[in-house]
């Protein structure tokens, strides 16, 4: 039997300040809310938008990299693997959907020019390890 493919790619902004935790062993996660947005045209013929949210979590040394240089509305173009997890919240098992991301790039800011990150961060991380 083979194994099937869970592989999602994302690009879009940072809707909120990514947040960097470190587990009991020491291992750095990073969590970051990244919106996409689509437009499209209803029955009528009137432009429509639909922004989705995604949960994204990245874990190790990049994540603690990465952390000092996105921020709100950083664009950014996420690769990686969808991860359902359950929980019990007042009596009621609920589901949550991350993508855990496996790569992060740097994309154009809305006005077209530079990457979104800091003068002084380089654009490509891989001196990092992952």
């Amino acid at each position: 039997m083979t194994n099937g493919l869970n592989r999602v790619m994302l690009f879009g902004n940072l809707g909120t300040e990514p947040e960097l935790k470190t587990t009991a062993n020491g291992l750095a996660v990073l969590s970051m809310r990244l919106a996409t947005n689509e437009v499209y045209f209803d029955k009528d013929q009137n432009r429509q938008e639909r922004t989705e949210w995604h949960n994204v979590v990245m874990f190790g040394a990049r994540a603690t990299a990465l952390s000092r240089m996105l921020s709100k509305g950083s664009r950014v173009l996420v690769e990686g693997r969808l991860q359902t997890s359950s929980y019990e919240k007042d009596g009621v098992k609920r589901y949550k959907t991350d993508v855990i991301a496996s790569d992060l790039c740097f994309g154009q800011s809305r006005a077209g020019g530079s990457p979104t990150r800091p003068p002084s961060a380089p654009a490509v991380l891989e001196d990092v390890p992952f």
